[in-house]
């Protein structure tokens, strides 16, 4: 059987499958950040998700799309943070096993939250392939399903679903929605809610300079790697994969990168002004907008903030 992206109708129906576990996050404003962007900013608060980040919804679709058999060996997946309590997360609402392999310079606060879930965790050296041979012994020994952090169909469709709902709930007809972009799952299924839900909606994305693979992906029109890696957004310390890459080629508008001094300054601004705990991933897509004020100018914004899992001891600020 071949895969084919998500279309409008497996979105919807991976909403429906993961609206009993998930939040419906809020949309918040800010006539301060309004007046700096020169525009109107709707901020989707995944920060306020289930685990604390969008990536629950990915998760906790693929996990309920396995079958019982696939359920009782468990699942196993790679991730820095996460995507691993996503993981862990759904596999203990179901009641079965995840095995999940982790850097071993891991944020502190993330790894504790898996532990939380009662998944058992396996650390390995942070490098792709340490994180991949890792996790393929574990695969090999305990016939659990892998679930890989963003190259998933399921983990797309249902990242999806911030977008549809942000579609749905924004009081106004969005001109732009933004998202961070990493392995680009989030930014995929962004993408596509667009495109269904809203088609005449652009989507940008936001990228580290010091993680710049997606747009170098972007303008050579094949999957590269970063020159240097080297940034705060640690939940951005990855590259396209071959699911993700073309849904972003085809329906993304342009990805703009943003400096570590311009993504700390928009967390500091979510903190200070909003009240809400954004960590540097998070904070991304808006350092995108006020680095880009020209381009966005009188436009109302969509933006998602990714998630909030900060450890409180290592503030940049």
């Amino acid at each position: 059987m071949i895969e084919t992206a998500p279309n409008k109708e497996k979105i919807q129906q991976a909403h429906e499958l993961i609206t009993p576990y998930i939040h419906r996050t809020p949309i918040l404003t800010s006539l301060f950040l309004d007046d700096l962007a020169g525009g109107k900013l709707y901020f989707k608060c995944e920060n306020f998700q289930k685990i604390g980040a969008f990536k629950a919804r990915g998760g906790l679709n693929a996990v309920l799309s396995l079958s019982a058999e696939e359920r009782s060996y468990g699942v196993a997946t790679h991730s820095s943070g996460n995507h691993a309590q996503a993981i862990a997360y759904s596999a203990a609402m179901l009641g079965i096993k995840a095995y999940i392999v982790m850097p071993d310079n891991s944020p502190q606060v993330k790894i504790k939250a898996v532990e939380g879930y009662g998944a058992q965790i396996t650390f390995c050296k942070n490098t792709p392939e340490e994180r991949e041979s890792t996790v393929q012994k574990i695969v090999e020994k305990t016939g659990a399903t892998f679930i890989h952090p963003f190259n998933n169909y399921n983990v797309i469709t249902g990242q999806a679903t911030a977008a549809k709902e942000l579609i749905e709930d924004a009081d106004r007809k969005l001109d732009v929605i933004i998202a961070p972009v990493g392995g680009g799952g989030l930014l995929s299924g962004t993408a596509l809610s667009a495109h269904y839900f809203s088609p005449e909606t652009k989507v940008y994305a936001g990228e580290p300079e010091g993680a710049a693979d997606a747009v170098l992906s972007f303008r050579s029109g094949k999957i590269e790697r970063a020159p240097y890696i080297k940034t705060i957004a640690d939940g951005l310390l990855t590259y396209l994969g071959d699911k993700t890459f073309p849904i972003i080629r085809e329906y993304v508008t342009d990805i703009l990168t943003v400096s570590d001094e311009e993504i700390i300054g928009a967390m500091q601004y979510l903190w200070e002004r909003m009240k809400i705990v954004v960590e540097p991933s998070g904070a991304v897509s808006l350092a995108a907008v006020l680095k880009n004020k020209e381009l966005f100018r009188r436009e109302k914004i969509g933006i998602i903030i990714s998630g909030g899992n900060v450890d409180l001891g290592k503030l940049p600020f």
